[in-house]
């Protein structure tokens, strides 16, 4: 148990303490000051729920307080108790939540709140018309009192107003730790992954409107009597923004921030009286300070500056027995994937993909960059719906939200980890062990599952805090807890993108080790991989995707020596580059110098220990397998990523330090991965954007005709929207907007990306004319055998780090160089 559950029950007798002897002790006129402030915080907590646990906006719960205490003053007003008139009401709020949630959970964000607020003035304007039954906008009066004894019926109502407050504090605590509260945070954290852990966030979330929406019912209930008489003046719409700013000044996702904020919106009214023309000012000003100063509200800033995480590492020695128990509550069953294919617009992305996982082994799916295979793994794990084929696990799952095929039996990971940020690692797992089960709303069997937590956190080599935020892990760890929390829903098979992303050559042999010995617990493993020694060590099948089609599927050995892999992996002999007219002969005076260069991309290390030089009129390539770090460089020298080490000078100037926009002034000029067009713009505005970064004057006309001498294909088209251009033309438009900055060093991100053979060797002709003319060029693609016909010297990257550099001529047909793209076995 935590200090902050410790603390909890605690923090509530006090309230309660302080909340009955103020009750017993106040005159009349603070004695309502307390009703209201107790029904204030009971609202903040129902907003509590939606806004801190679920990551939801609502500006239209004051609609919900009406219509609770509309409720409550018809049901008592027809001869009901109050005690019985309050559940009721409360439970007709829920249902109205519930029922708004469902076509309002389209949407989020500003949206989502839109909806709310309509909702708020559909309300307020329904009780005005609806005379037959609220009575208008005269309201209702002779709201009875509740009576007991001899006991005065404010005190009466205040007392129940803190009970009230009280019981909706102990079950947010309550259900903040429960199997509904993990699902509710980790669908506000990470929708994605939630999903792909069974959890259907339309229900969690429809869920805490409810709950919301029925808390806030409940309060609404007790202003009727206490106030006597009630209309739709006595539920302003600015109440509802007094609502949500109690929960934000007070802390979202905090226990007892509505008590803190339901001080400010009740207390501080009443001490201000004598400046009521300037209460909304000074709700505004508050709010501006506390969001600037304390973002995440008072008691969450607090709590993020001094609590620290209870210390209680993964110790536990590895017990097969247990996990063998674990993993065969299942029956092992193999994947089918027969036939599946997907279109997005125009783009075939995926077609007649098929492939076969069985229990027991790991088969891998690999391919150039854009070979379809995360859309692959996406349409396995039901991210996407295939247009075509069968996706089999004992049933027919293609076409299956995400959230039914993980409960299915299948879990996945991610490139980029995707774990519950503000959940800790234990709670991450708990997340997953319910399996997408809506379990009850207080913690059960967390005993149990904590230890099966620990077991699958030694499995796979975690050996940090259960209890330290997610956040807060190192990238290697960050692999390591998604791999436990996939395996806490006990898949039968396990899907992996990249695991060993990131990861130093140490962290990737223990990652191999991992994967045999899941495969030894009767799972299906597909991997998803660019770090060929690993695939090649642990696979038993791969399949090779390119373009979206299957070109290979065999043994390691079968695929590493298939010419079809190795074409299209370094790119086919066919295309022949107009060699130099002379050998380049230019100065050896370097634009561009780069040394030791390491860039990290969160806690991961892509490249390290990098040094480039590019003399004046050379085409230097960067090649190397997908995800060796080849774009990451480039980013990093046009200043769209900042390294974390070395030093990047150009024209004997140093510009790691500088913003994008200013090294584009100074003359590096990128042309980006997938082109990056404004789509909207015609291709003559288009090339004229690559101009604004200069310095001269500018004869937009001459440069732009002559881009169009150099793509005539693109005259035709200079008035037409660059988004309606085919990849080709798209390309050559990118190439030409880049050109128009006359820069020092033309940098090329991947050209060659999904064009069809002929449009690559036209635009391969038009880089080599740039080369011919003596303008400098910095390229990357993954197609080695291309980029050598054109280049002068190249650098070769293996998991970001330079493995081979020299001229083109003599990186041609080097062994080393294939086993760059395809594992150490394919140099053989």
């Amino acid at each position: 148990m935590t200090l902050r559950t410790l603390l909890a029950p605690f923090g509530l007798a006090l309230l309660g303490v302080a909340g009955v002897g103020l009750a017993l002790g106040l005159d009349s006129y603070w004695l309502l000051i307390l009703t209201l402030y107790a029904l204030a915080v009971t609202v903040g907590v129902g907003l509590n729920i939606l806004i801190g646990l679920s990551g939801q906006m609502s500006f239209g719960h004051i609609a919900f307080y009406a219509i609770g205490a509309y409720l409550s003053a018809l049901l008592t007003l027809g001869g009901l108790p109050l005690a019985a008139a309050l559940p009721l009401a409360s439970l007709g709020c829920a249902l109205c939540g519930g029922l708004l949630a469902i076509p309002a959970l389209r949407v989020s964000g500003p949206y989502l709140a839109m909806i709310t607020i309509a909702f708020a003035l559909v309300v307020h304007n329904g009780l005005i018309e609806w005379r037959s039954v609220t009575g208008g906008a005269n309201g209702l009066m002779g709201i009875p009192l509740p009576e007991l004894g001899a006991v005065d019926p404010a005190v009466l109502l205040a007392l129940a107003a803190v009970g009230l407050m009280l019981a909706a504090l102990a079950f947010y605590g309550s259900l903040q730790r429960s199997g509904w509260g993990l699902a509710m945070r980790a669908v506000k954290a990470s929708e994605i992954a939630a999903r792909s852990l069974g959890v259907n966030p339309v229900q969690t979330r429809t869920l805490a409107f409810a709950l919301s929406a029925g808390l806030a019912g409940a309060a609404g209930a007790l202003v009727a009597p206490v106030l006597m008489f009630i209309n739709p003046a006595a539920f302003p719409f600015s109440q509802s923004i007094l609502f949500v700013l109690a929960v934000i000044v007070g802390g979202a996702g905090t226990l007892f921030g509505p008590v803190l904020g339901a001080l400010v919106i009740v207390l501080l009214p009443e001490l201000l009286a004598d400046f009521a023309e300037y209460r909304l000012l000074a709700f505004s000003v508050l709010l501006l300070a506390v969001l600037w100063a304390a973002p995440r509200g008072v008691l969450g800033s607090l709590g993020r500056r001094f609590w620290r995480p209870r210390q209680e590492p993964v110790t536990a020695s590895v017990d097969s027995a247990v996990l063998r128990a674990f993993f065969s509550a299942r029956a092992p069953r193999g994947l089918k994937v027969e036939g599946i294919g997907i279109r997005f617009g125009g783009v075939q992305a995926a077609q007649e993909v098929s492939l076969e996982a069985l229990p027991g082994s790991i088969t891998s799916l690999i391919g150039p960059n854009g070979a379809g295979k995360s859309t692959v793994l996406n349409m396995i794990s039901g991210f996407y719906t295939p247009d075509s084929g069968a996706i089999t696990l004992g049933a027919e799952l293609a076409g299956q939200p995400a959230w039914r095929i993980a409960r299915a039996g299948i879990a996945r990971t991610y490139q980029t980890t995707q774990l519950f940020g503000e959940l800790s690692v234990l709670e991450n797992l708990l997340v997953a062990f319910q399996e997408g089960a809506i379990e009850r709303p207080w913690p059960c069997q967390q005993a149990t599952r904590k230890a099966m937590a620990v077991q699958l956190l030694a499995l796979v080599g975690y050996r940090g805090n259960l209890h330290v935020a997610a956040d807060d892990l190192p990238h290697v760890d960050r692999r390591l807890v998604e791999i436990a929390r996939a395996l806490a829903t006990r898949p039968q098979v396990l899907l992996l993108d990249e695991p060993a992303a990131g990861l130093g050559r140490q962290d990737t042999d223990r990652l191999a080790t991992l994967l045999q010995r899941l495969a030894g617990f009767n799972l299906a493993v597909i991997l998803v991989e660019h770090d060929m020694p690993l695939v090649m060590a642990v696979s038993e099948r791969l399949l090779v995707l390119d373009a979206g089609k299957p070109i290979a599927w065999g043994t390691p050995e079968q695929v590493r020596s298939d010419p079809r892999v190795i074409a299209a992996y370094l790119g086919g002999t066919q295309y022949q580059a107009r060699p130099r007219a002379q050998a380049w002969a230019g100065s050896r005076d370097a634009v561009l110098h780069v040394r030791n260069l390491a860039i990290d991309y969160g806690a991961a290390p892509v490249v390290e220990g990098v040094d480039l030089v590019v003399n004046p009129g050379e085409l230097i390539a960067i090649l190397g397998a997908n995800g060796a770090g080849k774009s990451s460089i480039l980013q990093a020298l046009a200043g769209l990523h900042r390294p974390r080490d070395g030093s990047i000078v150009l024209d004997n100037r140093s510009i790691d330090t500088l913003d994008a926009s200013q090294i584009a002034r100074l003359g590096l000029a990128l042309v980006p991965e997938g082109r990056q067009l404004f789509g909207q713009l015609s291709v003559r505005e288009n090339l004229l954007l690559g101009a604004n970064v200069r310095q001269d004057a500018v004869d937009a006309e001459a440069e732009i005709e002559a881009i169009l001498a150099r793509f005539p294909r693109l005259r035709d088209r200079i008035d037409s929207a660059a988004g309606l251009l085919s990849g080709g033309e798209q390309q050559m438009v990118a190439i030409g907007r880049g050109l128009m900055a006359k820069p020092r060093i033309l940098l090329l991100d991947e050209p060659s990306l999904g064009l069809s053979p002929a449009m690559i060797g036209e635009l391969y002709d038009a880089l080599a004319a740039l080369r011919d003319e003596g303008v400098t060029l910095l390229l990357v693609d993954q197609m080695a055998n291309l980029a050598l016909q054109v280049a002068d010297r190249a650098y070769v990257l293996e998991t970001g780090r330079i493995v081979k550099q020299g001229s083109a001529e003599a990186l041609r047909g080097d062994p080393q160089l294939e086993a760059a793209y395809l594992g150490a076995g394919a140099a053989a």
